[in-house]
């Protein structure tokens, strides 16, 4: 960035100044109380996103047969709503009351109530209760977390045996609330798989969407699997809307959970969350959500008589543990991927619109690298419009994030654009203008970049007024 001149920075929005956005964060495990809300809420508004996904907590809901007290939801129900969040919610997972097995793992995770007639009538009623209850403050409803893995869907996953569960579950939703949206999938495999042997047992017909999750350092594989998820719908008969339900990586090495076996670091996790949430974006999801919203306790297989005293280390916001409990000590804190995420939302909060844009890239000898500017080949980009005209284009290289420790190079490009052009860093926010240098315009109104950054995580270009900036003086 040396040639270029910082003229500003990203201003910040809160949830409560967005009527709209794609993009979102996960509060789940509160029904394990894996983490104190209250100490969050504030943050999490402030961070700009608009979606926040929590899980129902079937168990911790209903305590006595047929009683059920939401009053522990409806906190936290209400307290993003007051901020201007959108919660959706999972219906998940198992209860103790009537299922054997369910008593073996905290919060009955991973245990569907499908083994006796009983469980199921009962999982029923409780998912009309809840659907009734919450009528007018939650819209979409997902079912169930990850079916196809045995640790969620004890003891061994079938697809047409969660298809069933979904038109059921579907059903019950509706008999609470007719006008509630419902979400299937909720998958973390690269595979058409389990979705094809669902949606051909009937989950289709029920969903208004389907989700799929993305722990993993290639975001072009979240990019491949969006399409291919949303074509596999239209061609099994069902147009539906694709989220992107679960997404993140761990800000420090010795963390329990998905991708704990990585060596990782907290510019690792931000770089990862910048890539994927924009890959997303660029995919053309109705939303997208990191997980999480806090480092908390972390093991879907704990006893239900034993303290989680295990963490992972997801959260956009940090935390100091008791070793001995797994709880809180302290206060939550920002980590950078808090605030790089802050600036992701910021720009591309609102009603913003996928779109193809006039840009070619166009390599040539960079004497800023000293050799070539990065290959095509090896980039990621996308662009975007707003209904006033404005528009941004996202690039990164494609780097492994694992194996390679930063990237600092070059592109050139050809672009067709009106209004003014500045490059932001999301990593901290910075808006730079380009130099005449880099910045040559040519006749019919295109104008070529020559030999501008390109890093390892997304850079935007703006073009006119896409996003508000606090100049400086």
């Amino acid at each position: 960035m040396e040639r270029l001149q910082k003229t500003g920075t990203i201003l910040p929005v809160t949830a409560a100044e967005l009527k709209e956005s794609r993009l979102g964060l996960g509060m789940e495990k509160l029904d394990r109380d894996a983490f104190e809300p209250e100490k969050v809420y504030d943050k999490v508004a402030a961070l700009g996103v608009k979606w926040i996904r929590l899980q129902s907590g079937w168990q911790k809901t209903e305590q006595q047969p047929g009683v059920y007290d939401f009053a522990w939801l409806d906190a936290q129900v209400d307290a993003l709503r007051q901020r201007g969040l959108t919660p959706w919610l999972c219906l998940c997972y198992g209860n103790q009351l009537y299922d054997p097995l369910a008593t073996q793992y905290q919060g009955a995770v991973g245990c569907p109530p499908i083994r006796t007639r009983q469980a199921y009538e009962a999982w029923l009623r409780y998912v009309t209760a809840t659907a009734a209850h919450f009528a007018g403050r939650v819209e979409y409803y997902e079912i169930w977390n990850e079916p196809e893995g045995c640790w969620t869907w004890r003891p061994q996953p079938r697809p047409e045996e969660y298809a069933d569960f979904c038109v059921q579950t579907a059903g019950a939703v509706h008999a609470g609330d007719a006008g509630a949206k419902i979400i299937t999938g909720s998958h973390y495999e690269d595979t058409l798989q389990s979705f094809a042997a669902e949606f051909a047992a009937g989950s289709l017909s029920v969903s208004d969407a389907i989700t799929f999750h993305s722990y993993q350092y290639d975001e072009r594989k979240s990019i491949h699997k969006a399409k291919a998820f949303r074509h596999l719908a239209r061609k099994m008969g069902k147009p539906v809307e694709v989220i992107q339900g679960e997404s993140g990586s761990q800000s420090q090495s010795g963390g329990n959970g998905a991708l704990n076996w990585v060596r990782t670091d907290g510019e690792m996790q931000t770089k990862q969350l910048l890539r994927h949430t924009v890959a997303d974006l660029i995919s053309d999801v109705k939303f997208t959500s990191v997980f999480s919203c806090v480092d908390m306790a972390e093991n879907l297989d704990a006893a239900s008589d034993k303290p989680i005293t295990t963490c992972g280390y997801f959260g956009v916001l940090g935390a100091q543990f008791d070793p001995k409990t797994g709880k809180l000590v302290g206060n939550y804190f920002e980590k950078p991927s808090y605030y790089a995420y802050r600036n992701i939302c910021a720009m591309f909060g609102g009603d913003i619109r996928v779109e193809e844009l006039p840009v070619l890239f166009c390599p040539t000898a960079s004497t800023r690298v000293d050799g070539l500017d990065c290959p095509t080949d090896r980039l990621v980009y996308g662009g975007f419009t707003r209904q006033d005209g404005s528009a941004a284009f996202a690039y990164w290289n494609a780097t492994d994030l694992v194996t390679v420790k930063g990237y600092d190079g070059s592109v050139s490009l050809e672009l067709y654009a009106s209004g003014d052009i500045r490059l932001v860093d999301p990593m901290d926010g910075a808006v730079y203008e380009l130099p005449d240098e880099c910045m040559i315009r040519e006749p019919y109104g295109l104008i070529r970049l020559q030999h501008i950054p390109v890093r390892d995580y997304p850079l935007v270009l703006l073009i006119g007024d896409f996003a508000k900036i606090d100049r400086q003086e």
